[in-house]
């Protein structure tokens, strides 16, 4: 029988939650290296040795230089990916209406019957 007690459980828990938090870390550090266009190659080429050289020291350094920047690249990229998002979803929506509008017009030239308006109104808001 092997004397595996509580406390040496938590411990090894804290031990694993520790690293998955600097992994967690390390990866976010390695993305924001790589989407930098401020940085030139040579300086993101020693920020990567250096992270690879001293892991723990190199990730907490480079979020002690860089953490603001971060933070501003982040939030500067969901701006960017909302407006994106919000451009496409009014496209949608005014390509929609357009065609419901010109479904309208043609109802009410006689061109086309309820049956058929109600049709096309119904593809169009799929």
């Amino acid at each position: 029988m092997t004397d595996y007690s509580v406390l040496n459980m938590l411990w090894q828990l804290l031990i694993i939650f520790g690293f998955l938090i600097w992994l967690w870390l390390l990866i976010t550090v390695f993305s924001d290296l790589f989407r930098r266009h401020d940085c030139s190659g040579g300086k993101k080429a020693l920020w990567i040795i250096f992270l690879i050289v001293a892991p723990l020291f190199g990730v907490l350094i480079y979020l002690i230089i860089n953490g603001h920047s971060m933070a501003e690249r982040n939030t500067k990229m969901m701006h960017t990916a909302q407006k994106g998002f919000d451009d496409h979803i009014k496209e949608v929506a005014g390509g929609r209406a357009a065609e419901i509008e010109r479904a309208k017009g043609l109802l009410d030239s006689g061109a086309i019957t309820q049956t058929e308006y109600d049709t096309l109104k119904a593809k169009a808001l799929a």
